[in-house]
């Protein structure tokens, strides 16, 4: 069974996508690129070019040589062993494009077109000058940035094409609204590319900056360690903030067109960003106030450990563990935090004890007690222990030793570890007993054959 065909469709089809049309453009152009390649002068050019890369392949490995000779890379350390290194491995591209360079002159001076071998130099050019950066930074982001960025912007300029890519760019725009002197504002998507090209450069440059001042803040003795931590957060919010409006006057923003973004911009914190603004606002009031710095001993959520950095989203703190622990800012708003070294590293621990009610000299049990805490190595001695009579309780009579340490960093349930072994020595060695909860359970009658079987007083 044969099911007919519609005449009308190929007609159709044609006139929405003009085949023929289509075809004879792809075959003229072709044809034009067949003949602009595949003539003598370009046939040299190529072979040239490729031609380069067994002297390159032969004489790279002896600049790599040379050059790890000279600049003796295991002695050399920071930024010049970076470059020693980046040097050494570019040794062989640098070399093809020497030969390239050697070619490209001797072309020139018999008068030869040399067209394809100036795109070759510019292309070998523009890759080397990225690759030695992206060496140098040892990052890679950067070096992502550079592959698709920068390398395709060199390769379009080389052919001539960059010009009409960005005249491309510029036509997507989208208007913005007018600034309070009438003027229309568009944003094209060349200028939001130029704006994330000009702030990554700029941010990069700002957190060196920052790391440097940094490094240099921690050997300034004459800063106390939170107004160290305060500068480092302030400077760590500032400089992106002044990378972003410089990359937006680079590429000739109008920054009083900011403010149509400022209610959606209000709007965006008020419903997503609580958490974080908070979270920016509590460490700075943290740091101002001084509650806590990098060294302080503290206890916040039942974590103890000591505070190791302040961000300006979390504190960090190393516990007793290892592990490193990162508390939100507005938590110690919330919820408070215990600062064992606020202000006097000085603390009094306790260290509850019972003995047995058959002790007939409690005074003794107080000496033994305060003596024991005297000849642990980690208690404060200028500072007496105190050992007091709590009460008498179920089981034992009840007493609280307490002590002084003044390296509550070092650890608290350690130092009481060693003042109860200390306790459990001394009475032992005076014969006291430590009792443990018991219960007694007396009969008065039992029930045998309907009569009852009375138990003894007891004496």
């Amino acid at each position: 069974m044969t099911t007919p065909t519609d005449p009308n469709a190929g007609s159709a089809l044609d006139e929405l996508i003009p085949l023929d049309t289509l075809e004879e453009q792809a075959l003229s152009l072709a044809h034009q690129i067949f003949e602009a390649m595949f003539t003598v002068n370009n046939a040299v050019q190529l072979c040239l070019i490729f031609g380069a890369l067994i002297p390159a392949v032969v004489f790279g490995p002896k600049l790599r040589t040379f050059i790890y000779n000279r600049t003796n890379m295991v002695n050399q350390t920071g930024v010049i062993r970076r470059l020693a290194s980046a040097g050494f491995a570019l040794a062989t591209p640098v070399a093809l494009l020497a030969f390239l360079a050697g070619i490209r002159v001797v072309m020139g001076s018999l008068d030869q077109a040399h067209h394809f071998l100036d795109a070759a130099i510019s292309l070998m050019t523009a890759w080397l000058i990225i690759r030695a950066v992206t060496l140098v930074i040892r990052s890679k982001f950067w070096s992502n940035v550079a592959f698709y960025i920068a390398w395709p912007v060199a390769a379009l300029d080389v052919f001539g094409l960059l010009d009409d890519v960005i005249f491309q760019l510029q036509t997507l725009a989208i208007p913005l609204g007018q600034t309070p002197d009438g003027e229309a504002v568009d944003l094209s998507l060349f200028d939001v590319l130029r704006t994330i090209i000009y702030f990554g450069v700029l941010f990069w440059a700002a957190s060196f900056a920052g790391r440097a001042i940094d490094r240099q803040l921690e050997h300034t003795e004459e800063l106390s360690p939170a107004f160290r931590a305060m500068i480092s957060k302030v400077l760590g919010v500032l400089l992106p903030v002044v990378a972003l409006l410089i990359a937006l006057q680079m590429t000739g923003f109008n920054l009083a067109t900011l403010a149509i973004f400022s209610g959606a911009v209000g709007i965006g914190v008020g419903l997503g960003l609580q958490k974080t603004v908070a979270n920016f606002a509590a460490g700075f009031t943290l740091l101002a106030d001084k509650s806590i710095k990098p060294g302080d001993t503290i206890e916040v959520g039942g974590v103890f450990g000591w505070v190791t950095e302040m961000k300006s989203r979390y504190v960090a703190v190393r516990t007793r563990d290892g592990t490193e622990m990162l508390i939100p800012n507005e938590q110690f708003i919330a919820e408070g935090v215990t600062n064992w070294s606020h202000s006097d590293k000085q603390v009094r621990l306790h260290a509850p004890f019972g003995v047995a009610y058959n002790t007939r000299d409690l005074r003794a049990v107080q000496a033994i007690a305060i003596e024991a805490a005297l000849s642990v190595k980690r208690v404060y001695k200028d500072k007496t222990p105190v050992c007091n009579l709590m009460g008498f309780g179920d089981s034992s009579v009840d007493f609280d030793l307490r002590f002084w340490i003044t390296d509550p960093e070092a650890g608290q349930a350690n130092v009481r570890s060693d003042v109860y072994l200390a306790i459990w020595d001394g009475l032992h060695e005076a014969g006291i007993e430590i009792p443990f909860p018991q219960m007694d359970i007396y009969v008065k009658a039992l029930p045998r054959n309907g009569a009852e079987i009375v138990a003894p007083p007891s004496e």
